[in-house]
């Protein structure tokens, strides 16, 4: 590469990284801090009406936490008793309520492929800390081909964190969520 256009790679790649810091650079200059994230802290599973195999109020439960750190919408993920969760501000409590459950078979989904489907609809529901409702979702997830029942879980769990992601959140001072 000739010298000269070395010098050019260099003055484009300074113009980049300042041009990168400019938004912040400005936020800060007149003071202003960027708003931090909601937390999240995901409530047990509740059945409801719906007779639901423990494993599967587990594995749904787990899966949700599992999804929403990976999501990554959210400053910290928080178990349903987490101690440390208490002092945290911008906290959100989802809750999600099982609405219904159609236990699949296995084996009848993969020889027929029409039928055998494991469904399940869940109602999710976002709140402030002082109990405030932000949103709320009626989100199914479900096994229809190959894949085992509890997998129907998996589908699920994606589902509610794919709906948050795409949800407009209040601003965390705005709808009473902080400390």
């Amino acid at each position: 590469m000739k010298p000269s256009n070395c010098k050019m790679v260099a003055l484009i790649a300074a113009v980049l990284c300042v041009m990168a810091l400019l938004p912040s650079t400005a936020a800060a200059a007149r003071g202003e801090k960027a708003a931090p994230p909601w937390n999240v802290q995901v409530d047990e599973v509740q059945l409801g009406d719906v007779a639901l195999p423990p494993d599967f109020r587990m594995a749904i439960y787990e899966e949700i936490v599992e999804e929403l750190v990976k999501g990554k919408q959210f400053g910290s993920v928080y178990r349903s008793g987490d101690k440390t969760a208490d002092g945290v501000p911008n906290l959100l409590i989802l809750k999600t309520t099982m609405r219904k459950y159609s236990a699949g078979n296995e084996t009848q989904r993969a020889v027929t492929t029409v039928s055998g489907a494991t469904k399940l609809n869940v109602r999710s529901q976002l709140f402030t800390r002082d109990g405030k409702l932000v949103l709320e979702y009626f989100i199914d997830g479900n096994v229809r081909f190959m894949g085992s029942n509890l997998h129907a879980t998996h589908v699920l769990a994606h589902n509610v964190a794919v709906t948050l992601k795409r949800s407009t959140l209040p601003e965390p001072g705005a709808s009473g969520g902080g400390r």
